[in-house]
């Protein structure tokens, strides 16, 4: 919804100060257009691999909705956290391999459909929970593999915004060109009226109008909010990971869940009472 409410002010600023002295009709050079969307989109494809190019025009869902995961899925996640808490300190962890190994039919996370609907939650928290049914009790050696998963799968994200950054850094230099095109069009009409070079001159500039607004305006901007959007939905995988640091160190599954909240940004972050309503309910 702000992409939408952003991308409206851009233009009604930009364009509405400008009708004030000037004719729209003069922006409308398709051709223009053409070299620059064009030309941003084969350097594109040449520059980055096929699923960060997909991946780009994914990412308009993101902006369009921000955050993949809100309040809801956090609260969500932290009763998913003391459910398979509370299991394994009452019956073991062994007692976790059968939602573990088909979490899709699995009655604990059956109770919380938000959590189950997400694969990426759901494959970090089981694989996890499936290395403590193998023997895997070091604290230490458990968060430096989930340092270096979340590390990896941060990189993955930043590539994507990077992609995009780069994109919106060479939308100028290709509205110059689509303007260097112009002149020489220009040059090549030298001997027409005043009126007519005067025209050909304007389609030129809007070339390079078009290159720095679209940069700097919009794809530019996109890129920041991809980034934001993925910084905050890291903060779910990072609290999975403070949740199980705490189990794995001996703590009640209570403690656990509050190491799990207290990692979470105050934005989605709900409070202590709150936390203690939920477990109480469950």
């Amino acid at each position: 919804m702000l992409l939408i409410v952003g991308l409206l002010i851009v233009l009604g600023s930009v364009l509405g100060g400008y009708g004030i002295h000037g004719s729209y009709a003069v922006l409308w050079q398709p051709i223009e257009f053409l070299i620059i969307f064009g030309g941003a989109f084969g350097a594109f494809v040449i520059a980055y691999p096929k699923q960060i190019v997909i991946g780009a025009f994914k990412s308009i869902g993101i902006m369009l909705k921000g955050p993949h995961y809100k309040k809801d899925n956090y609260n969500e996640l932290l009763g998913v956290l003391y459910s398979v808490f509370k299991l394994a300190k009452t019956k073991g962890d062994l007692a976790l391999e059968t939602h573990i190994d088909k979490p899709d039919e699995s009655s604990l996370f059956g109770a919380f459909p938000l959590f189950q609907s997400d694969h990426h939650g759901v494959e970090f928290l089981c694989d996890y929970l499936r290395l403590l049914t193998l023997g895997a009790n070091n604290p230490h050696e458990m968060e430096a593999v989930m340092d270096l998963e979340l590390e990896i799968h941060h990189n993955e994200e930043h590539a994507l915004t990077t992609a995009m950054t780069a994109a919106a850094e060479a939308l100028p230099a290709l509205g110059i060109v689509a303007a260097v095109l112009g002149v020489i069009v220009t040059m090549n009409s030298i001997t027409e009226p005043p009126e007519i070079l005067g025209g050909l001159i304007a389609a030129a500039l809007v070339g390079t109008f078009a290159g720095i607004l679209l940069s700097y305006g919009f794809v530019g901007p996109m890129a920041t909010s991809v980034e934001a959007a993925h910084a905050q939905d890291s903060d779910y995988l990072n609290c999975i990971k403070a949740g199980l640091m705490g189990h794995m160190q001996g703590y009640a599954p209570q403690i656990s869940v509050e190491f799990a909240r207290k990692s979470l940004s105050s934005s989605v972050r709900p409070t202590f009472a709150e936390v203690e309503e939920l477990l109480s309910g469950m």
